[in-house]
């Protein structure tokens, strides 16, 4: 199938659905589960300050929701990490899927 064809679903299937994208967003799925566990679990005397981990690892996109009211923060961290997993996505596929109009494999160009 052409690249023209590809419908955007896919393309954005292909970028997410790679071992780099998915390790990432599994790093971030693991600090958040440590931040909930640190914060339900885990008594403080003072006030922890794990939650910005949450937002470390999805920078720099988080960092543009941080200022805004109310649950818009933690938004930004899912918009972060599903932007930083699509760009890590596709950048593993473009270095990995081999170069475009290269015809058969195997073959030489003279």
């Amino acid at each position: 199938m052409a690249a023209a064809q590809r419908s955007a679903g896919t393309t954005v299937r292909r970028a997410l659905l790679n071992p780099v994208a998915l390790a990432y967003l599994a790093v971030v799925a693991a600090v958040w589960i440590w931040i909930t566990v640190d914060t339900l679990l885990v008594p403080h005397a003072d006030a922890s300050l794990a939650a910005v981990w949450g937002f470390f690892v999805t920078a720099p996109t988080s960092f543009l929701f941080v200022s805004l009211p109310g649950p818009l923060p933690f938004v930004g961290v899912g918009v972060g990490a599903l932007a930083q997993a699509l760009a890590l996505g596709a950048g593993y596929r473009r270095l990995t899927d081999p170069p475009r109009g290269s015809g058969r494999p195997g073959a030489s160009h003279a």
